[in-house]
């Protein structure tokens, strides 16, 4: 990062000029907020990329809307949380993969508790995923498959016979957004992450689950029908979030929005 527009105390004391932030000083910048006294609550963010005319996607993907930047606080954001939650939809377009431990976050993460690496959590009502994938044969720990308590009880053996943990997070066949969240915490998740899809996120917004929005502002317009980063019904009042933190680089505008 080369730029920093200061909003609150929670950003990083120091700019850093025309130098690239560190992963140390990326992972200040976005720390979890500390846990209230007591039981301690899962807090959920989201991560996500829009153009400037509100594509989350080109050709079916985010990537080509990225940065190299913007992949550097996408694997912060991973570096710091218990469990990232996606879509089974966005697994299968995106390619997921097992996240991967990293080095420079080790420390961090033994310090808090953490295991190596965040699991991955797929929400999914079919179950109908290729469980001979990477995700599911060799992750660092086992990848989690949230849905409903009606799923299939052939797909859920399948599941549980490649590895993966079915976690119940709903009473018929699809999940609850806040029992998905409480489910997690349960589990001793309390950091959360949610890299969409946009499905997944608008469902996350309707049941007013989301506590922050990491979101980058690519420089690029798409025109096009592409996805917003949260789609589904429309809430009956506008959710209220401020601003906490922005980057920029290149253009790239990088958003921390926390609910106000």
């Amino acid at each position: 990062m080369r730029r920093l527009f200061p909003v609150t105390d929670q950003t990083p004391a120091t700019p850093p000029g025309d130098r690239e932030w560190s992963l140390d000083e990326l992972a200040e910048a976005y720390a979890y907020p500390e846990p209230a006294p007591g039981e301690p609550r899962a807090w959920l963010r989201a991560n996500m990329v829009s153009t400037l005319d509100g594509a989350a996607q080109h050709d079916g993907r985010s990537q080509p809307i990225s940065t190299a930047a913007d992949m550097r606080i996408f694997g912060t954001l991973r570096g710091l949380a218990d469990v990232v939650v996606v879509g089974a939809e966005t697994v299968r377009q995106e390619g997921y993969r097992p996240a991967r431990a990293r080095a420079e976050f080790a420390g961090r993460r033994e310090a808090a508790g953490q295991g190596p690496a965040p699991a991955i959590a797929v929400v999914t009502a079919s179950l109908d995923l290729d469980f001979s994938l990477p995700l599911f044969t060799s992750p660092l720990v086992p990848t989690l498959l949230l849905t409903g308590a009606a799923a299939a009880p052939d797909k859920v053996a399948a599941a549980e016979k490649a590895g993966a943990r079915v976690v119940i997070a709903g009473d018929g066949m699809g999940v609850d957004p806040a029992r998905a969240v409480r489910a997690l915490a349960e589990l001793g998740h309390t950091r959360l992450l949610t890299e969409g899809g946009p499905r997944l996120l608008g469902q996350f917004v309707a049941a007013g689950v989301l506590d922050e929005l990491c979101l980058t502002v690519s420089p690029m317009l798409t025109a096009g029908d592409a996805q917003r980063i949260a789609g589904g019904p429309p809430v009956a009042v506008p959710r209220r979030f401020a601003l906490v933190s922005l980057l920029e680089e290149e253009g790239f505008l990088f958003g921390r929005y926390q609910r106000s």
